[in-house]
């Protein structure tokens, strides 16, 4: 009689962790088509083509600018230099007044800081900046499968409001009707985003 194997163990597999898989493969597939697309530099290989390929077919691919001032993915906000900060601060505030500080944010208090300016704290705003980035990449459902949004809350938004909201924090020296004006810094903030007083 030959040796036959022993069947495994009987379990079943949990709904979540079969979720968790199927995200792993959404995002490996993902990153597989942005390796590809970075690897052959945009021009068709071959291989299968991607959906995108169809409409950009015997299209050159976009040059970048001369100087290199072009950055393949969102650089670091504060390395930016005026108009590109100006834009990508002007994003920036659009997202934290508009989703983070109506969505997220309570009433501010001795232990749960805000700053009504906080775009002139540059901490406040590298910190922010990076979170918002996450939000776009972690919201996005091409890229982020099912877990994305808990992700982000766990990883990102919570980690940063752990910083940015303390009594030692960034706005550590503002109060409910006073902005510290150690703080600022003159000049950052684009010209669009002031208030003239009438």
């Amino acid at each position: 009689m030959a040796d036959e194997p022993e069947p495994g163990p009987d379990f079943e597999v949990p709904m979540g962790l079969f979720q968790d898989m199927e995200d792993l493969k959404a995002q490996v597939a993902a990153l597989s088509a942005q390796v590809k697309t970075l690897t052959e530099g945009g021009a068709g290989g071959t291989g299968e083509a991607f959906a995108d390929d169809d409409e950009t077919a015997g299209e050159e691919p976009e040059e970048t600018d001369e100087e290199g001032d072009d950055w393949a993915f969102p650089p670091f906000i504060l390395l930016l230099d005026s108009p590109q900060y100006d834009d990508e601060l002007r994003g920036l505030i659009e997202w934290v007044e508009g989703v983070l500080v109506p969505g997220y944010l309570a009433e501010p208090s001795s232990d749960a800081r805000w700053c009504p300016n906080w775009f002139e704290h540059p901490v406040a705003v590298a910190r922010l900046h990076a979170c918002w980035l996450a939000w776009q990449e972690l919201t996005d459902p091409a890229t982020c499968g099912y877990t994305g949004p808990s992700t982000w809350h766990r990883d990102h938004l919570d980690p940063c409001m752990a910083q940015l909201r303390p009594s030692t924090g960034p706005f550590g020296g503002c109060t409910k009707g006073e902005h510290q004006v150690d703080h600022r810094m003159p000049g950052i903030v684009p010209s669009a985003w002031r208030r003239e007083d009438a």
